[in-house]
């Protein structure tokens, strides 16, 4: 099943997700299910938060980047729980996008190399180091899970050049090719 992409400006994506255990429900179909809305929506990773589900859910394919980065050559990866132990390095500049903010791409700073501690699909732990790209894609779909969008780490001056297009997004004017979820319209109330 492929799931809609939860837009910006829809109240999910500024949640701390939750922590899950081997019971959740139908966890291996979320997991499959996520896989297939991120190959639909021409993604290279994909946090639960992004698909309307506030848990601690990341799915990784990165291997769309093996071109210019070797390391993503075949990197395909579930992570749950995951736990960012460290992140080193001097930092570097990447354009980076995003599902839920189609249409914008936007220079963030990250660290190369970070150490992860996280659950994979059958619920066995790891505590791995990843670099380059892999690093970058992991801190992006991490901070979903941490209610913070890529948008939020450019600069002030970036955050208000976007100010009209992000307000696009959340209205639900976006041509994005895939299916997309909107923050419910407030409506005024009558005095």
């Amino acid at each position: 099943m492929i799931y809609p992409v939860v837009a910006y400006g829809h109240p999910v994506l500024k949640k701390v997700a939750k922590e899950i255990d081997k019971d959740y429900p139908d966890l291996q179909k979320v997991i499959a299910d996520m896989f297939e809305t991120m190959y639909e929506a021409v993604g290279v990773g994909l946090a639960a938060p992004q698909v309307n589900l506030s848990i601690r859910l990341i799915v990784i394919d990165a291997d769309p980047y093996k071109t210019d980065y070797p390391e993503a050559e075949g990197f395909k990866k579930v992570l749950i729980n995951p736990v960012m132990l460290s992140e080193e390095g001097d930092e570097w500049e990447f354009n980076e996008a995003c599902l839920s903010v189609p249409g914008i791409a936007e220079f963030v700073m990250r660290k190369p190399k970070i150490t992860v501690k996280y659950m994979d699909e059958n619920f066995v732990e790891h505590t791995e180091v990843f670099d380059g790209m892999i690093a970058r894609i992991i801190q992006h779909e991490h901070d979903h899970l941490e209610g913070i969008l890529f948008v939020e780490r450019v600069s002030n001056l970036k955050k208000l050049l976007l100010k009209n297009k992000l307000g696009d997004i959340a209205k639900g004017e976006t041509n994005a090719s895939y299916k997309m979820i909107f923050a419910p319209v407030k409506r005024k109330r009558k005095k």
